[in-house]
């Protein structure tokens, strides 16, 4: 049996840029572990698994990383939005039916714009550990569900650090944001996940539902315009709400094929 399946750059307008993630339409889902093991078989960030339906422009939407499944992916929203429009003639908007509830995708002036939830911010002490794992300095930490997020004082620093993989593990039970006003930007960040097999993840769409409410407060400006400064770096624009934001970016397809199982 084979399956046809998409990979896709997201919040990038040209390949070899912005986030890659692979995009499988299928009619059910398949069972779990074979979801997974073609998700450590591609070996991106994200496989995203995508069931339409009945109700037209509803669909039923998974995420799997190397290692596990996902709660959020926006990367990964923005490509199947991609490939159901761009292969298999949906109109958008797209209601994507997830673990956090539901993900609305539409698609204007060559952007994918995905409303999600704001992920709230609770303040955490900054420890020794953070301030050995990164160079630039630390000036305020917060939790953002699982996720830790530390606000960094230089850009260029947040630029510059090539951290230990090993001191980032035990710091939160998902992943930590690092993030810094300007770099030629309203803000930068980067996003390191190593327990969920993504020691960097190049750009990441969730992380940016809570950095970016936390840039909008303090900047006092509800427009923004963010970027990810891993090695692929990737721009992604953003509208922050009282309890929902959209972030929008661009994605274009990188590789079409088939698997076989």
């Amino acid at each position: 049996m084979s399956h046809k399946i998409y990979q896709v750059d997201a919040f990038s307008k040209v390949p070899f840029k912005g986030n890659p993630a692979a995009v499988m339409v299928l009619e059910q889902f398949l069972p779990d572990d074979l979801m997974q093991a073609i998700a450590m078989e591609n070996n991106l960030a994200e496989t995203a698994f995508v069931v339409p339906r009945e109700k037209a422009g509803h669909f039923n939407l998974r995420w799997f990383t190397p290692t596990l499944e996902a709660d959020f992916c926006g990367h990964a929203t923005l490509a199947t939005s991609h490939i159901l429009r761009t292969e298999y003639g949906f109109e958008p908007p797209f209601h994507f039916h997830v673990i956090i509830g539901e993900l609305i995708v539409d698609a204007k002036d060559g952007l994918y714009h995905m409303d999600a939830p704001i992920t709230e911010l609770e303040p955490a002490e900054i420890t020794r550990a953070m301030r050995r794992t990164f160079k630039g300095k630390i000036s305020e930490a917060y939790w953002a569900h699982n996720n830790l997020m530390l606000v960094m004082e230089n850009p260029d620093d947040i630029k510059a650090d090539d951290p230990d993989m090993a001191k980032i593990l035990p710091l939160s039970e998902d992943g930590v944001i690092i993030t810094a006003e300007g770099g030629g930007y309203d803000f930068i960040s980067r996003y390191f996940a190593p327990k969920a097999g993504i020691p960097e993840d190049p750009v990441t769409g969730s992380a940016h539902a809570a950095s970016a409410p936390y840039w909008a407060g303090r900047l006092g400006k509800n427009t923004l315009h963010a970027y990810q400064a891993s090695k692929r770096g990737g721009e992604l624009f953003i509208d922050v709400g009282e309890t929902r934001l959209t972030i929008s970016g661009h994605a274009v397809t990188f590789l079409k094929g088939e698997i076989a199982l």
